[in-house]
């Protein structure tokens, strides 16, 4: 975490979903299952700004993502955002379309690693936003939707035509967000969409354990690993391969690092640190 803060204070409490953290874990959890917990401006708002002071934070580990209910996240509320997007300005449309993407933009700059539970539908946004967790767990009566052109919108949207043919490959990208029909769990999972899928009823223990699991390891070498997956997706061979050669020298000096070697020869689990 960066030891650099200003005077300005960390939120203590958010409107536009319940946010908690014990054990070094955080949760977001969407709050609106009235309406399969659709966004709204200031519920996009909210995670953005949360995404950008989880790296201030002295206590948190790893992120999930869930959501209230039946569903995960429908997407934006149709009457709350679409109806008064057709009132605005060009300037004021781009500030929105902006808006939600530094959601996701700020999601793969996050050093946390994040992970959304997908159950019910995970629609429109929510389909991206799980997109860019760096895991998804899925229940097997979860549903993918890239939905945006069924609403008269282009099918690329807060990065999903970027993220997503690096994940499933640019046939299957295609296919999802220019037909934008819905994508059941086990065919999400044979596309590469889901890290692991569970049975309906046992999502949050896996959310938990696999949340435990990263909260208690080497969390340095988790963001570093984080960050260079991101970063080398637009580079060279040659250039991946010198960041790569940088980041572990920068490693191999770290605590953790140090703090393996000792653990491995006094027949102990390590004792990591995160730096």
């Amino acid at each position: 975490m960066s030891p650099f803060r200003g005077s300005v204070p960390l939120t203590s409490n958010w409107e536009h979903f319940r946010f908690e953290v014990a054990d070094r874990v955080a949760t977001i959890t969407l709050t609106r299952p009235d309406k399969l917990n659709a966004l709204t401006f200031e519920g996009y708002a909210d995670l953005r700004d949360l995404l950008k002071e989880l790296p201030q934070r002295g206590d948190v580990r790893v992120l999930v993502i869930r959501g209230e209910g039946k569903a995960f996240c429908s997407g934006g509320d149709v009457n709350e955002i679409i109806g008064a997007l057709l009132k605005m300005r060009p300037d004021e449309l781009l500030e929105f379309t902006r808006m939600t993407g530094d959601v996701v933009k700020t999601m793969r700059e996050c050093p946390i690693p994040i992970i959304a539970a997908v159950h019910g539908i995970a629609a429109g946004a929510g389909s991206v936003i799980a997109l860019a967790a760096d895991f998804r767990l899925l229940t097997r009566s979860a549903r993918f939707a890239f939905l945006f052109t069924k609403v008269g919108l282009a099918g690329a949207d807060m990065g999903s035509a970027y993220l997503l043919p690096r994940i499933v490959g640019l046939g299957r990208a295609t296919q999802l967000l220019m037909l934008g029909d819905t994508l059941d769990a086990e065919t999400a999972e044979r596309y590469g969409l889901v890290s692991q899928l569970v049975d309906d009823g046992d999502l949050d223990e896996a959310a938990a354990a696999l949340a435990a699991r990263l909260a208690g390891g080497p969390f340095f070498a988790y963001a570093q690993t984080k960050s260079l997956l991101s970063r080398e997706l637009d580079m060279p061979l040659s250039g991946a391969i010198e960041l790569e050669a940088m980041t572990q020298a920068l490693l191999m000096n770290s605590e953790d690092y140090a703090e393996f070697h000792a653990a491995f020869n006094a027949k102990r689990a390590p004792a990591w640190q995160g730096r």
